[in-house]
């Protein structure tokens, strides 16, 4: 429910406080003295778009605060605890608009996008315009009236989703069909290469190993030579050689250590060297014994190294990527394989999901059908206390079929109405009037009221066009949705206005420099004054106030 409103610095409103009430809260005033300025300043602090000229003249920013209760709104309270802005009881919504043009939202005083003011706005209020009964011509509209008051939320939801599951296998499978020829001549190619790569089977790491033997084998008889000559200078040599000459200054230490530890580390090191030079003199001998000299072996090596080098540059890549790229091509064969497979796996999931919509799409039917039944009766007889006692109203549900079908099920729904005796029921638009549709409008409304959990309905001037006893239809309907909800209505009509339970008056001051709007609540002498001026216009005759005192007793 809102509680509060603070205008700062809006249109021709140089500041505003308004406290408000739960029932019905009727606003009048003379024409042009702003009555829906408002409610204007509702709808921005709620989301819509900004515009610098909404900045009083003069100043730099305009400033709207609304404080709601939301102790009964578990949707907005939901909604603000999933985006971390939850503060109790109480949600506070503020627009600050600059003279540039530009804005910013804050929700429980913390800054957000306009998007989310709106997205919060839908959970605290609605508001209906003067012009709102044109959707009720539009079929998309009817059908969600209809919903609305079905609770098909859930049935919907799961329509919409199975909708969705059942679209995309049919974009896969209308792209998997599409490019079948495609994917043909990519398998003819790819088998040939892949059985190519696996006739040769490059292993891994092979191209490396085959490098390393290749220049081996290639060098087989300079690598027996430097090592056997490496072994006669470390270890082997009779005259002279490595070893027999560290062994001799071993021994030219042997008789000093004695005479001086200092040398003790030294024949160590020289000692530690004899035995590494020992080592590397018999692991010589053993490769230089090991080294194969085999041609046949290189030639073999030749071979396969051209081979290798050839397939890389036909495929154009690294050498050493071949068994890589080799693994890739298998892959990508396997999945065209696959390919083939899942477009007989799609054709059986397709009709799984279209056998599930089906089922949904069915539910939602068969709600919307049973509602239509009762909002149709209730809608005649609102219709009936509107003055239109000899109208008949009928809601039709025809499904269309599978062919025709969308995310929100098979049915076409169409609003069909007869305002004369006789006269048969015929769509909406062919029927009715501008005043039959705005009063058939506002029954479905207050009647949805019932069915929705916004908890404050904002009328701006939805009786224009109608009269008299219509009038005092209409007053009396919003009076009663008052009884269970907050409704705000801006009307000019003193048989509406009287039926609130509060009034508010709205007024504007010129000194001849600036003008200025304010709002303020009537009291009960003044509401008289108030309704007998809309009965009567500026001169207020002692007739007019005892009518306006009747109706404000008036049930």
């Amino acid at each position: 429910m809102l509680n509060h409103l603070h205008i700062s610095n809006f249109a021709i409103v140089r500041a505003l406080e308004l406290d408000w009430r739960g029932g019905m809260t009727t606003i009048t005033g003379e024409t042009g003295a702003g009555k829906s300025i408002a409610l204007d300043a509702l709808s921005l602090c709620l989301g819509d778009r900004a515009d610098g000229l909404v900045v009083r003249p003069g100043c730099d920013k305009a400033d709207i605060v609304a404080t709601f209760d939301i102790s009964q709104l578990a949707a907005a309270q939901h909604w603000l605890a999933e985006q971390d802005l939850a503060m109790g009881n109480e949600c506070i919504v503020r627009r600050v608009v600059g003279s540039e043009g530009r804005s910013r939202g804050y929700i429980n005083g913390v800054q957000v996008p306009a998007q989310q003011l709106k997205a919060l706005g839908h959970h605290l209020l609605s508001i209906h315009g003067q012009h709102a009964h044109q959707l009720l011509l539009k079929s998309d509209h009817q059908r969600q009236l209809l919903d609305a008051y079905a609770n098909t939320q859930s049935a919907l939801a799961d329509c919409r989703h199975y909708w969705k599951a059942w679209q995309q296998l049919k974009q896969e499978y209308g792209e998997l069909q599409s490019s079948q020829q495609q994917r043909e001549a990519q398998r003819q190619l790819l088998e040939y290469q892949v059985a190519e790569l696996d006739q040769f089977a490059p292993g891994a790491d092979e191209f490396a190993e085959l490098e390393t033997e290749h220049q081996r084998l290639s060098n087989s008889h300079s690598l027996i030579q430097a090592s056997q000559q490496t072994l006669q200078l470390v270890y082997e040599d009779e005259e002279a050689n490595s070893y027999r000459l560290l062994s001799h200054a071993c021994q030219q230490l042997d008789d000093y250590i004695d005479v001086d530890p200092a040398l003790a580390p030294i024949h160590q090191m020289l000692s530690e060297a004899l035995v590494q030079i020992e080592e590397a003199g018999r692991e010589l001998r053993r490769y230089s014994e090991k080294v194969d000299i085999d041609p046949e072996r290189l030639a073999e090596i030749d071979q396969r190294l051209g081979l290798w080098l050839s397939l890389s540059r036909k495929h154009q890549i690294p050498n050493d990527q071949l068994a890589l790229f080799h693994q890739q091509l298998s892959q990508q064969l396997s999945e065209l394989a696959g390919d083939d497979e899942r477009i007989v796996e799609l054709q059986l999931e397709i009709q799984q999901a279209q056998q599930l919509y089906c089922k949904a799409a069915e539910i939602v039917s068969e709600l919307r059908k049973s509602a239509a039944l009762e909002l149709s009766d209730k809608i005649a007889r609102s219709m009936a206390e509107l003055s239109m006692a000899n109208g008949k109203f009928f809601i039709a549900v025809e499904s269309v079929g599978i062919e025709k079908a969308n995310a929100s099920g098979w049915d076409q729904v169409d609003f069909l109405v007869s305002t004369n005796p006789g006269q048969p029921l015929q769509a909406l638009h062919k029927v009715a009037s501008g005043g039959e549709l705005s009063r058939i409008s506002l029954a479905i409304q207050v009647i949805l009221a019932g069915k929705v959990t916004t908890p404050t309905l904002i009328f701006d001037e939805v009786d224009v066009g109608i009269s008299g006893p219509v009038a005092a239809g209409v007053g009396r309907l919003l009076r009663q949705l008052g009884e269970s909800t907050q409704v705000i209505c801006v009307t000019h009509l003193p048989q509406v206005a009287s039926q609130g339970h509060h009034q508010l008056f709205v007024e504007k001051y010129t000194d001849g420099i600036a003008t200025e709007t304010r709002i303020r609540e009537l009291a009960d002498e003044e509401r008289v004054q108030e309704i007998a001026r809309l009965l009567a216009g500026e001169n207020v005759s002692a007739n007019a106030i005892a009518n306006a005192r009747e109706l404000l007793c008036a049930p």
